[in-house]
């Protein structure tokens, strides 16, 4: 493949299409990289651009991420250019872009992706299902943005994989993304087992090397800061998450990584009516499935007074309520979640509840063992996990029940606590569960989740068999 006189070889090419970084978080030499510049196949834009306001004010805009809150730009003395530079606290985990580093993105000739793919997916839908995966194939085929509303439990992953299907058939490139760690490595290897001879990459924060250029990447929505003009479609799972719903750069990075005109579908079971009214207005596809795959309905939540649990844990001592239910799934052998509002909190509780039982563990969002963990709950070698609510979504283990610890406080919004309540039931053998919100005082966002969860089974209607 030649361009400008030279031809671009195929791993650089794959490394660098669709992707936006700085040449040290590539793997060749500058002598290439700078042969490359030279003959137009890659070009050049700083980090951060800088703007005159209209009173001579600058302006500062990070490219990798699109952050333009100024708040959030530093200004340092730099030891690399020996100036006044600016950098991004933005993204800086992801590492540091200042107004002296440079991002290549790739300006030759863009990889063809393969049109043969196995589909190995044997499930049936219910009428329901089935509706609802018609109308986002459609939508795909139209280039139209979509959004799923399906309730937790509907089988959203398995409504989406007709459309992937029909996409990877035109050889086009999707992303899945989501605000999620965990529901990356959820999906991750259902996609692998459904498309066996796809390339999937699953990138997230400290995943392992990837070999080859896949045609379908899933990712946490913070890896799209790493993308520009990339993707064919974009699908959003959990579009309501924290922090994608309230960090705008992360719905900027879900533009940026599509090419232009590229449709996206958002798949969420608690919208917004901000998201519905948006949806609407701008003539998207809509799907709505009211009822889980097996047909039963949701979980209903009940209320547990837990009278000054906080100054009862800070005591050592477990309230009695929530012992006796955490010594009741041990004895039914049940696997369970408990979920606290704070990390302190689960930690001074974690080693009270290893009294209970020794293998009890806890897990937050900075755990570097999560994954290691919900696998063990999940291979039934833990009886429970406590946790905050970075197990809110994504995550699905047999007959688990669920307790909610201080559910009235701040944290558990009405649709945390929807979602949250979501992980019981979900498997077709063990349809009911028990989730109870333990409380000192029942929250208007206790309320509005449970008779959300009420409003969603009546509009269900009666139980039908069971697809999947």
């Amino acid at each position: 493949m030649k361009y400008k006189g030279i031809i671009a070889e195929p791993e650089m090419r794959d490394f660098f299409a669709g992707k936006i970084c700085p040449p040290e978080h590539t793997p060749f030499s500058k002598e290439k990289i700078h042969q490359y510049i030279e003959k137009c196949f890659l070009k050049i834009t700083p980090a951060i651009s800088i703007e005159q306001s209209i009173f001579s004010k600058k302006k500062y805009i990070c490219n990798r991420c699109l952050n333009d809150n100024q708040e959030e730009f530093v200004e340092f003395d730099c030891a690399r250019c020996g100036k006044v530079c600016v950098y991004c606290r933005h993204c800086i985990n992801m590492g540091r872009m200042t107004s002296c580093t440079e991002l290549l993105l790739w300006n030759g000739p863009m990889p063809k992706f393969p049109k043969r793919h196995d589909f190995k997916w044997n499930g049936t839908f219910t009428k329901l299902q089935q509706k609802a995966s018609n109308e986002l194939l459609e939508s795909m085929k139209e280039r139209r943005n979509h959004l799923l509303h399906a309730v937790c439990g509907a089988g959203k992953t398995e409504i989406l994989f007709p459309a992937v299907f029909h996409c990877l058939q035109k050889g086009l490139r999707i992303c899945i993304a989501s605000p999620r760690t965990d529901v990356v490595l959820e999906l991750f290897p259902r996609f692998q087992q459904v498309f066996p001879n796809t390339i999937i990459h699953a990138l997230y924060g400290d995943a392992p090397k990837q070999k080859g250029l896949a045609q379908l990447v899933i990712a946490t929505t913070h890896q799209l800061y790493r993308f520009e003009k990339a993707f064919d479609v974009v699908i959003v799972d959990e579009a309501d998450a924290f922090p994608y719903t309230f960090d705008l750069t992360l719905q900027k990075a879900v533009r940026k990584a599509k090419r232009q005109g590229a449709p996206v579908a958002l798949v969420t079971a608690t919208p917004s009516v901000a998201l519905l009214s948006k949806a609407k207005k701008e003539g998207w596809g809509y799907s709505f499935i009211s009822k889980r795959y097996h047909g039963h309905p949701l979980p209903v939540p009940r209320f547990e007074p837990l009278w000054f649990y906080e100054r009862q844990i800070n005591k050592g001592r477990i309230p009695k309520k929530l012992a006796q239910w955490t010594k009741i799934r041990i004895e039914r052998k049940e696997p369970f979640f408990i979920f606290f509002p704070t990390v302190q909190l689960m930690q001074q509780a974690g080693p009270l509840f290893q009294q209970i039982h020794p293998d009890i563990l806890s897990v937050h969002a900075k755990d570097p063992d999560r994954k290691e963990k919900v696998m063990k709950l999940r291979n039934e070698e833990i009886p429970g996990l406590l946790t905050t609510t970075i197990l809110e979504r994504g995550v699905t283990i047999r007959n688990v029940q669920v307790a909610v610890v201080g559910a009235e406080s701040k944290i558990f919004t009405s649709s945390a606590l929807i979602q949250i309540s979501g992980r019981v039931g979900r498997n077709a053998n063990y349809p009911k569960g028990d989730i109870v919100f333990f409380h000192h005082g029942i929250s208007a966002q206790m309320d509005a989740a449970r008779n959300e969860i009420l409003r969603l089974n009546w509009e269900g209607g009666p139980n039908e068999p069971h697809g999947n």
